[in-house]
């Protein structure tokens, strides 16, 4: 049982207590996180070390790839180590100062993440559609003009949001029903007004993740209209549309409802709605290796290439 401080003192620690309703069964879920932890480090370390140490995927392209394994590989280290330590040894403390910490690492790599599909997305428009331009555009010098907006928007909104979050009292409960510090699980908890929090949460949500989703939409809409127009076979860059498209619908999907499950009346489950904010950051780090290597012609090779060279398959 919390004690209640008086009005004028805030809460400088929390406990993390999501899934708290499954009681018992609380401690199995260490199991499949822990598996897809394993996943995703493993899948990206590997994908990562492919594309550093094979001249072949030193391409545009593929390095864009290397950076979003990158971010794959450290936006589950914020959080699922610290989450499956508190299915296993019921570990669940955490201070104000570090889950502001932990919230501003998790919400500058996540949307980093949505920059990169951006990013990969104008890497596709100048390789079909402006095929003449690409080598101009996608030089780095080039390249860095297009993503210097979208870098310091990202900057901008996440520190505007966890400054005026690390402004709040929180003086009736430091219970946070969730598994890592995310902004409405924290800023709900608080004394005051927070509709201010609310406001730069939403701003954040439509336009980085929002804001990405229908630039990516539009480019692959131009892309498509002009692989069609020019009646030529363009199944490798489609495919490559493809995997980038399965990836962002997935992801998106999964970030707006846990976004606005805290905004919009619903009969989302308190353990519905970790599980969706758990997955919209897991999902994409376990899986997008997988898809990147498996549908990726060029990977696949390296990858075949590399095993022959360790031995591990005989020639």
């Amino acid at each position: 049982m919390l004690l209640v401080p008086a009005q004028n003192i805030s809460f400088t620690a929390f406990k993390l207590n999501g899934f708290h309703d499954l009681g018992e069964w609380r401690p199995f879920l260490f199991i499949p996180y822990f598996l897809m932890f394993l996943l995703s480090t493993t899948s990206n370390s590997i994908l990562i070390y492919l594309i550093i140490s094979q001249r072949a995927l030193h391409s545009p392209m593929f390095v864009l790839i290397g950076l979003m394994a990158g971010v794959d590989l450290c936006l589950p280290i914020f959080f699922v180590p610290n989450m499956l330590l508190s299915f296993l040894l019921n570990w669940k403390a955490i201070s104000f100062v570090g889950c502001l910490i932990q919230m501003f690492c998790i919400h500058c790599v996540g949307t980093f993440q949505s920059t990169l599909l951006v990013w990969m997305a104008l890497d596709r428009f100048f390789a079909i559609c402006r095929p003449l331009y690409y080598n101009k555009y996608m030089e780095i010098h080039s390249f860095l003009k297009f993503i210097i907006f979208p870098v310091i928007r990202n900057g901008v909104l996440i520190i505007t949001m966890i400054s005026w979050a690390g402004k709040l009292s929180f003086c009736e409960t430091n219970e946070i029903d969730h598994c890592f510090c995310e902004h409405m699980a924290l800023v709900q908890l608080a004394c005051g007004d927070i509709s201010i929090n609310n406001m730069l949460g939403l701003l954040a949500a439509f336009l980085i993740i929002t804001a990405d989703f229908l630039f990516i939409t539009v480019s692959y809409l131009i892309i498509l209209a002009s692989v069609l127009k020019s009646g030529k076979s363009h199944l490798k860059a489609i495919n490559t549309c493809v995997t980038h498209i399965i990836v962002m619908t997935v992801t998106i999907t999964f970030a707006l409802i846990a976004f606005m499950s805290y905004r919009v009346r619903n009969n989302f489950s308190p353990n519905s709605r970790v599980f969706l904010s758990t997955m919209y950051m897991l999902f994409p780090s376990c899986f997008n290796p997988i898809i990147y290597g498996v549908r990726t012609k060029e990977i696949r090779e390296q990858f075949l290439k590399f095993l022959n060279q360790m031995k591990i398959f005989p020639k």
